[in-house]
Protein backbone atom coordinates (compact mmCIF):
# COMPACT_ATOMS: atom_id res chain seq x y z
CA UNK A 1 0.00 0.00 0.00
CA UNK A 2 1.38 3.23 -0.71
CA UNK A 3 1.09 6.92 1.19
CA UNK A 4 1.48 9.98 -0.60
CA UNK A 5 4.08 11.94 0.38
CA UNK A 6 2.35 14.38 2.98
CA UNK A 7 1.89 10.95 4.84
CA UNK A 8 4.79 9.40 4.29
CA UNK A 9 6.54 12.95 5.48
CA UNK A 10 4.22 12.87 8.82
CA UNK A 11 5.43 9.45 9.76
CA UNK A 12 8.84 10.56 9.14
CA UNK A 13 8.40 13.60 11.28
CA UNK A 14 6.91 11.10 14.29
CA UNK A 15 10.25 9.49 13.92
CA UNK A 16 12.18 12.69 14.97
CA UNK A 17 13.25 12.49 11.04
CA UNK A 18 14.13 16.60 9.78
CA UNK A 19 11.22 17.75 6.86
CA UNK A 20 10.72 21.34 5.11
CA UNK A 21 7.77 23.13 6.87
CA UNK A 22 4.80 22.87 4.50
CA UNK A 23 1.26 22.84 4.05
CA UNK A 24 -1.17 20.57 2.59
CA UNK A 25 -4.00 22.30 0.67
CA UNK A 26 -7.23 21.22 -1.75
CA UNK A 27 -8.59 24.67 -2.65
CA UNK A 28 -7.03 28.15 -2.24
CA UNK A 29 -3.49 29.36 -1.34
CA UNK A 30 -3.33 30.05 2.55
CA UNK A 31 -3.21 34.15 3.51
CA UNK A 32 -0.22 33.70 5.23
CA UNK A 33 1.61 32.32 2.15
CA UNK A 34 -0.16 34.32 -0.63
CA UNK A 35 0.97 37.65 1.81
CA UNK A 36 4.77 35.56 0.93
CA UNK A 37 3.99 35.19 -2.57
CA UNK A 38 2.98 38.67 -3.46
CA UNK A 39 6.69 39.64 -1.74
CA UNK A 40 8.21 37.14 -4.12
CA UNK A 41 9.38 34.51 -1.57
CA UNK A 42 9.92 31.32 -2.68
CA UNK A 43 7.65 27.84 -2.00
CA UNK A 44 7.62 24.67 -3.81
CA UNK A 45 4.18 22.99 -5.07
CA UNK A 46 4.17 19.82 -4.89
CA UNK A 47 0.59 17.94 -6.64
CA UNK A 48 -0.31 14.70 -4.17
CA UNK A 49 -0.43 11.59 -6.32
CA UNK A 50 0.74 7.96 -5.83
CA UNK A 51 3.52 7.95 -8.56
CA UNK A 52 6.52 9.33 -9.20
CA UNK A 53 8.34 11.55 -12.10
CA UNK A 54 6.25 14.31 -11.06
CA UNK A 55 8.72 17.04 -11.33
CA UNK A 56 9.38 16.15 -15.15
CA UNK A 57 5.43 16.10 -16.10
CA UNK A 58 4.64 19.78 -14.10
CA UNK A 59 3.33 18.38 -10.94
CA UNK A 60 6.01 19.97 -9.07
CA UNK A 61 7.36 23.45 -8.91
CA UNK A 62 9.52 26.16 -7.40
CA UNK A 63 6.96 29.42 -7.98
CA UNK A 64 8.06 33.14 -6.18
CA UNK A 65 4.85 35.06 -6.93
CA UNK A 66 1.05 34.91 -6.56
CA UNK A 67 0.11 34.48 -10.40
CA UNK A 68 2.48 32.05 -11.08
CA UNK A 69 1.12 30.26 -7.58
CA UNK A 70 -2.53 30.33 -8.62
CA UNK A 71 -1.91 29.26 -12.33
CA UNK A 72 -0.59 26.36 -10.60
CA UNK A 73 -3.46 25.50 -8.15
CA UNK A 74 -6.01 25.94 -10.78
CA UNK A 75 -4.14 23.93 -13.47
CA UNK A 76 -3.41 21.22 -11.22
CA UNK A 77 -6.41 20.02 -8.65
CA UNK A 78 -9.19 18.17 -10.36
CA UNK A 79 -6.85 17.44 -12.91
CA UNK A 80 -5.14 14.14 -13.92
CA UNK A 81 -1.44 14.17 -13.58
CA UNK A 82 0.23 11.59 -15.92
CA UNK A 83 3.78 10.82 -15.29
CA UNK A 84 5.80 7.88 -16.94
CA UNK A 85 4.96 5.95 -13.91
CA UNK A 86 1.24 6.22 -14.80
CA UNK A 87 0.83 6.00 -18.28
CA UNK A 88 -1.69 6.21 -19.61
CA UNK A 89 -4.47 8.05 -17.35
CA UNK A 90 -2.55 9.07 -15.01
CA UNK A 91 -4.22 10.22 -11.43
CA UNK A 92 -6.36 12.54 -9.82
CA UNK A 93 -4.64 15.65 -7.89
CA UNK A 94 -6.94 16.13 -5.10
CA UNK A 95 -4.37 17.83 -3.03
CA UNK A 96 -0.90 20.15 -3.03
CA UNK A 97 1.58 20.16 -0.48
CA UNK A 98 3.31 23.79 -0.32
CA UNK A 99 6.67 23.58 1.45
CA UNK A 100 9.40 26.20 2.60
CA UNK A 101 12.58 26.73 -0.40
CA UNK A 102 15.33 25.02 1.45
CA UNK A 103 19.42 25.52 0.70
CA UNK A 104 20.83 22.76 -0.80
CA UNK A 105 24.49 22.29 -0.41
CA UNK A 106 24.39 17.98 -1.23
CA UNK A 107 21.47 16.19 -2.72
CA UNK A 108 21.68 12.09 -1.95
CA UNK A 109 19.19 9.46 -2.67
CA UNK A 110 18.68 6.80 0.19
CA UNK A 111 16.24 4.11 0.94
CA UNK A 112 15.74 0.97 2.30
CA UNK A 113 13.79 -1.92 1.57
CA UNK A 114 13.43 -5.76 1.07
CA UNK A 115 15.91 -7.91 -0.93
CA UNK A 116 14.09 -11.09 -1.47
CA UNK A 117 17.38 -12.51 -2.95
CA UNK A 118 19.61 -12.27 0.25
CA UNK A 119 16.75 -12.55 2.46
CA UNK A 120 17.75 -9.41 4.03
CA UNK A 121 16.85 -5.90 4.78
CA UNK A 122 19.20 -3.32 2.18
CA UNK A 123 20.28 0.18 2.73
CA UNK A 124 20.77 1.64 -0.84
CA UNK A 125 22.39 4.80 -1.10
CA UNK A 126 23.92 7.43 -3.75
CA UNK A 127 25.73 10.34 -4.20
CA UNK A 128 23.41 11.01 -7.01
CA UNK A 129 20.32 12.09 -5.40
CA UNK A 130 17.23 13.80 -6.95
CA UNK A 131 17.01 11.61 -10.46
CA UNK A 132 16.06 7.81 -10.54
CA UNK A 133 18.21 5.38 -9.17
CA UNK A 134 17.50 2.55 -12.31
CA UNK A 135 19.08 5.81 -14.37
CA UNK A 136 22.51 5.59 -11.77
CA UNK A 137 22.51 1.97 -12.20
CA UNK A 138 22.36 1.91 -15.98
CA UNK A 139 24.91 4.65 -16.12
CA UNK A 140 27.38 3.97 -13.22
CA UNK A 141 26.53 1.44 -11.00
CA UNK A 142 29.90 2.46 -8.80
CA UNK A 143 27.54 5.66 -7.36
CA UNK A 144 25.21 3.00 -5.57
CA UNK A 145 26.31 1.68 -2.25
CA UNK A 146 24.49 -0.73 -0.70
CA UNK A 147 24.60 -2.23 3.07
CA UNK A 148 22.69 -5.39 4.07
CA UNK A 149 21.32 -6.21 7.46
CA UNK A 150 19.77 -9.29 8.52
CA UNK A 151 16.62 -9.50 10.17
CA UNK A 152 16.20 -8.43 13.47
CA UNK A 153 19.14 -6.64 13.62
CA UNK A 154 20.18 -2.74 13.10
CA UNK A 155 22.78 -1.08 11.25
CA UNK A 156 25.99 -1.06 13.16
CA UNK A 157 28.05 1.84 13.87
CA UNK A 158 30.54 0.74 11.15
CA UNK A 159 28.10 0.24 8.65
CA UNK A 160 26.43 3.68 8.99
CA UNK A 161 30.05 5.21 9.12
CA UNK A 162 30.82 3.71 5.53
CA UNK A 163 27.77 5.00 4.99
CA UNK A 164 28.57 8.37 5.46
CA UNK A 165 32.15 8.05 3.93
CA UNK A 166 30.68 7.22 0.66
CA UNK A 167 28.07 9.57 0.78
CA UNK A 168 30.51 12.31 1.85
CA UNK A 169 28.30 13.66 4.50
CA UNK A 170 30.37 16.82 5.97
CA UNK A 171 31.84 16.19 9.08
CA UNK A 172 29.44 18.47 10.64
CA UNK A 173 26.56 16.62 9.84
CA UNK A 174 27.56 13.46 10.87
CA UNK A 175 25.56 13.24 13.88
CA UNK A 176 22.24 14.44 11.82
CA UNK A 177 23.17 11.81 9.41
CA UNK A 178 23.83 8.73 12.18
CA UNK A 179 20.60 9.86 13.77
CA UNK A 180 18.50 10.10 10.12
CA UNK A 181 19.45 5.94 9.75
CA UNK A 182 18.57 4.75 12.75
CA UNK A 183 15.57 6.75 13.21
CA UNK A 184 14.51 5.98 9.54
CA UNK A 185 15.41 1.95 9.76
CA UNK A 186 13.37 2.23 13.13
CA UNK A 187 10.54 3.78 11.47
CA UNK A 188 10.89 0.99 8.48
CA UNK A 189 10.61 -2.34 11.14
CA UNK A 190 7.89 -0.52 13.28
CA UNK A 191 5.76 -0.07 10.58
CA UNK A 192 6.19 -3.02 8.45
CA UNK A 193 7.34 -1.45 5.34
CA UNK A 194 8.61 -2.60 2.16
CA UNK A 195 10.03 0.15 0.69
CA UNK A 196 10.86 3.86 2.10
CA UNK A 197 12.67 6.21 -0.59
CA UNK A 198 14.35 9.91 0.63
CA UNK A 199 15.08 11.22 -2.84
CA UNK A 200 16.75 13.58 -2.70
CA UNK A 201 17.87 13.58 0.85
CA UNK A 202 19.42 16.71 1.08
CA UNK A 203 22.39 18.25 3.54
CA UNK A 204 21.45 21.93 3.90
CA UNK A 205 23.90 25.16 4.02
CA UNK A 206 23.71 25.09 7.95
CA UNK A 207 24.72 21.04 7.62
CA UNK A 208 21.47 19.38 8.42
CA UNK A 209 20.33 16.35 7.25
CA UNK A 210 16.58 16.62 5.67
CA UNK A 211 14.08 14.32 3.94
CA UNK A 212 13.24 16.98 1.04
CA UNK A 213 10.64 14.34 -0.77
CA UNK A 214 9.41 10.38 0.51
CA UNK A 215 7.78 7.49 -0.81
CA UNK A 216 6.51 4.86 1.30
CA UNK A 217 5.38 1.09 0.42
CA UNK A 218 3.65 -0.68 3.58
CA UNK A 219 3.61 -4.07 3.11
CA UNK A 220 -0.11 -5.46 2.63
CA UNK A 221 0.26 -8.57 4.83
CA UNK A 222 0.89 -6.21 7.69
CA UNK A 223 -1.63 -3.62 7.23
CA UNK A 224 -3.87 -5.65 9.81
CA UNK A 225 -1.74 -4.20 12.65
CA UNK A 226 -1.74 -0.71 11.11
CA UNK A 227 -4.91 0.18 10.98
CA UNK A 228 -5.00 3.91 10.97
CA UNK A 229 -2.53 3.70 8.30
CA UNK A 230 -4.71 1.42 6.72
CA UNK A 231 -8.03 3.50 6.61
CA UNK A 232 -5.87 6.48 5.39
CA UNK A 233 -5.08 4.56 1.71
CA UNK A 234 -6.97 7.34 -0.72
CA UNK A 235 -8.50 5.12 -3.31
CA UNK A 236 -8.99 7.94 -5.45
CA UNK A 237 -5.61 6.95 -6.56
CA UNK A 238 -6.28 3.47 -8.37
CA UNK A 239 -8.33 2.32 -10.80
CA UNK A 240 -12.32 2.43 -9.77
CA UNK A 241 -12.68 -1.19 -10.78
CA UNK A 242 -9.46 -2.26 -8.83
CA UNK A 243 -11.02 -0.53 -5.70
CA UNK A 244 -14.32 -2.32 -6.04
CA UNK A 245 -12.86 -5.53 -6.47
CA UNK A 246 -10.81 -4.86 -3.19
CA UNK A 247 -14.04 -4.49 -1.55
CA UNK A 248 -15.49 -7.62 -2.41
CA UNK A 249 -12.25 -9.22 -2.04
CA UNK A 250 -10.83 -10.32 -5.08
CA UNK A 251 -7.69 -9.36 -7.05
CA UNK A 252 -7.87 -7.08 -9.77
CA UNK A 253 -5.63 -5.12 -12.27
CA UNK A 254 -7.16 -2.99 -15.31
CA UNK A 255 -5.39 -3.67 -18.53
CA UNK A 256 -5.55 -2.15 -21.90
CA UNK A 257 -6.94 -5.02 -24.27
CA UNK A 258 -10.74 -6.63 -24.75
CA UNK A 259 -10.58 -10.07 -23.31
CA UNK A 260 -11.87 -10.16 -20.06
CA UNK A 261 -10.35 -12.60 -17.99
CA UNK A 262 -11.61 -14.14 -14.93
CA UNK A 263 -9.21 -17.05 -13.49
CA UNK A 264 -9.03 -18.50 -9.90
CA UNK A 265 -5.04 -18.19 -8.95
CA UNK A 266 -2.27 -15.74 -9.60
CA UNK A 267 -0.21 -18.50 -11.87
CA UNK A 268 -3.49 -19.45 -14.01
CA UNK A 269 -3.73 -15.79 -14.53
CA UNK A 270 -0.30 -15.05 -15.93
CA UNK A 271 -0.95 -18.59 -17.88
CA UNK A 272 -4.32 -17.38 -19.54
CA UNK A 273 -2.88 -13.32 -20.14
CA UNK A 274 0.45 -15.36 -21.94
CA UNK A 275 -1.73 -17.56 -24.05
CA UNK A 276 -3.91 -14.76 -25.05
CA UNK A 277 -1.23 -12.64 -26.20
CA UNK A 278 0.41 -15.78 -28.27
CA UNK A 279 -2.62 -15.81 -29.84
CA UNK A 280 -2.93 -12.47 -30.90
CA UNK A 281 -5.13 -10.95 -28.49
CA UNK A 282 -4.66 -8.32 -25.63
CA UNK A 283 -6.14 -8.93 -22.38
CA UNK A 284 -8.38 -6.50 -20.69
CA UNK A 285 -7.46 -6.87 -17.21
CA UNK A 286 -6.13 -10.17 -14.35
CA UNK A 287 -9.25 -10.63 -12.59
CA UNK A 288 -8.28 -13.64 -9.56
CA UNK A 289 -11.75 -14.54 -7.72
CA UNK A 290 -9.49 -17.04 -5.52
CA UNK A 291 -9.56 -20.56 -4.70
CA UNK A 292 -13.01 -20.80 -3.31
CA UNK A 293 -15.41 -18.44 -5.23
CA UNK A 294 -19.15 -18.79 -4.35
CA UNK A 295 -21.73 -17.98 -7.22
CA UNK A 296 -22.42 -15.02 -5.30
CA UNK A 297 -18.44 -13.98 -6.34
CA UNK A 298 -18.54 -15.38 -9.69
CA UNK A 299 -21.68 -12.60 -10.44
CA UNK A 300 -19.87 -9.76 -9.07
CA UNK A 301 -16.49 -10.60 -10.73
CA UNK A 302 -18.39 -10.39 -14.19
CA UNK A 303 -20.34 -7.44 -12.95
CA UNK A 304 -16.60 -5.91 -12.60
CA UNK A 305 -15.35 -6.79 -15.60
CA UNK A 306 -18.63 -6.09 -17.76
CA UNK A 307 -18.43 -2.10 -16.10
CA UNK A 308 -15.01 -1.98 -18.74
CA UNK A 309 -16.56 -1.01 -21.95
CA UNK A 310 -13.86 -2.09 -24.05
CA UNK A 311 -14.57 -6.15 -22.35
CA UNK A 312 -16.09 -7.22 -25.95
CA UNK A 313 -15.57 -11.41 -24.76
CA UNK A 314 -15.08 -12.95 -21.54
CA UNK A 315 -12.33 -15.77 -20.66
CA UNK A 316 -13.24 -17.76 -17.79
CA UNK A 317 -10.39 -20.09 -16.99
CA UNK A 318 -11.32 -22.08 -13.34
CA UNK A 319 -9.12 -25.07 -11.58
CA UNK A 320 -11.63 -27.00 -9.88
CA UNK A 321 -9.58 -28.33 -6.96
CA UNK A 322 -11.17 -27.06 -3.51
CA UNK A 323 -14.19 -26.34 -5.63
CA UNK A 324 -16.00 -29.10 -7.91
CA UNK A 325 -15.73 -28.22 -11.55
CA UNK A 326 -20.08 -28.44 -11.45
CA UNK A 327 -20.64 -26.29 -8.56
CA UNK A 328 -18.36 -23.84 -10.55
CA UNK A 329 -20.13 -24.45 -13.59
CA UNK A 330 -23.68 -23.80 -11.83
CA UNK A 331 -23.02 -20.82 -10.63
CA UNK A 332 -21.06 -19.17 -13.83
CA UNK A 333 -24.81 -19.90 -15.02
CA UNK A 334 -26.44 -18.59 -12.40
CA UNK A 335 -24.10 -15.26 -12.80
CA UNK A 336 -24.59 -15.33 -16.52
CA UNK A 337 -28.40 -15.51 -15.72
CA UNK A 338 -28.32 -13.16 -12.81
CA UNK A 339 -25.84 -10.43 -14.44
CA UNK A 340 -27.60 -10.72 -18.36
CA UNK A 341 -24.78 -10.92 -20.23
CA UNK A 342 -24.90 -10.24 -23.99
CA UNK A 343 -21.35 -10.79 -24.78
CA UNK A 344 -19.70 -14.04 -25.92
CA UNK A 345 -18.55 -16.34 -22.65
CA UNK A 346 -15.57 -18.37 -23.44
CA UNK A 347 -15.21 -20.73 -20.34
CA UNK A 348 -12.12 -23.34 -19.91
CA UNK A 349 -13.08 -25.73 -16.81
CA UNK A 350 -10.57 -28.26 -15.33
CA UNK A 351 -10.24 -30.92 -12.21
CA UNK A 352 -12.89 -32.25 -10.22
CA UNK A 353 -16.12 -33.38 -12.19
CA UNK A 354 -14.65 -31.59 -15.20
CA UNK A 355 -17.35 -33.29 -17.82
CA UNK A 356 -20.08 -32.60 -15.68
CA UNK A 357 -19.72 -29.31 -15.89
CA UNK A 358 -19.37 -28.92 -19.37
CA UNK A 359 -22.41 -30.75 -20.08
CA UNK A 360 -24.17 -27.92 -17.38
CA UNK A 361 -22.17 -25.32 -19.31
CA UNK A 362 -23.25 -26.95 -22.81
CA UNK A 363 -27.13 -27.49 -21.55
CA UNK A 364 -27.81 -24.28 -20.05
CA UNK A 365 -28.60 -22.63 -23.75
CA UNK A 366 -26.63 -19.46 -22.77
CA UNK A 367 -23.84 -17.85 -25.41
CA UNK A 368 -21.39 -19.65 -23.77
CA UNK A 369 -18.50 -22.03 -25.41
CA UNK A 370 -17.30 -24.86 -23.40
CA UNK A 371 -13.07 -24.86 -24.57
CA UNK A 372 -11.23 -28.69 -24.32
CA UNK A 373 -8.13 -26.91 -23.44
CA UNK A 374 -6.34 -23.35 -22.36
CA UNK A 375 -4.92 -22.75 -25.70
CA UNK A 376 -8.37 -23.65 -27.22
CA UNK A 377 -9.74 -21.23 -25.12
CA UNK A 378 -7.27 -18.68 -25.68
CA UNK A 379 -7.87 -18.80 -29.36
CA UNK A 380 -11.77 -18.42 -29.26
CA UNK A 381 -11.13 -15.79 -27.01
CA UNK A 382 -9.64 -14.02 -29.68
CA UNK A 383 -11.43 -14.98 -32.43
CA UNK A 384 -14.48 -13.68 -30.89
CA UNK A 385 -12.99 -10.06 -29.57
CA UNK A 386 -12.61 -9.31 -33.13
CA UNK A 387 -15.39 -10.42 -34.46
Amino acid sequence: MNLHEYQSKTLLKSYQIDIPKGHLVNSKIPNSIRLLLEKNEAFVFKSQIHAGGRGKSGGVKLISNLKDAESFMSNQLGSRLVTYQNLPHGQPVNEILIEEKISIQKELYFSILIDRQTESIIILCSTEGGTEIEEIAKSNDKLIFKEFIDFGNFPTEKQIDRLSRKLKIPTQAHHDFNKFVVNLFKLFLDTDLSLVEINPLIVTKDKKVLALDCKISLDDNALYKHENLKQSFDWSQVDEKEAEAHRAGLNYIALEGTIGCMVNGAGLAMATMDLIKHSGGLPANFLDVGGGASAETVSKAFKILLSDKNVRVVLVNIFGGIMRCDVIAEGIVSAVKDVGIQIPIVVRLEGTNVELGKKILDESKLNITSADSLGDAAKQAVIFSKA
